[in-house]
């Protein structure tokens, strides 16, 4: 009985000792994931004044795309 109990014991504290490493873990990548969208901000708001239209390229392209698709579906019914 007791050595069940020091089982269960070890195992408690094996995965609360993993919440809390992987809580910090998650704490550090929220930390990256903010600076790199700090970066990419820095960077749009550059190329926006270069006279580069992030939205209006992204518009082309995925007009591009819709337009690529629809040809596929229709080559594929006839």
């Amino acid at each position: 009985m007791a050595e069940q109990q020091m089982n269960k014991d070890e195992q408690i504290g094996f995965h609360k000792g993993s919440i809390s490493t992987l809580a910090k873990e998650r704490e550090e990548l929220l930390k990256i994931v903010n600076i790199v969208e700090q970066l990419i901000q820095a960077h749009s708001e550059s190329l926006k004044k270069l006279g580069i239209d992030l939205e209006k390229e992204a518009r082309k392209i995925q007009e591009k795309i819709r337009k690529e698709q629809g040809i596929k579906l229709d080559e594929r019914i006839a």
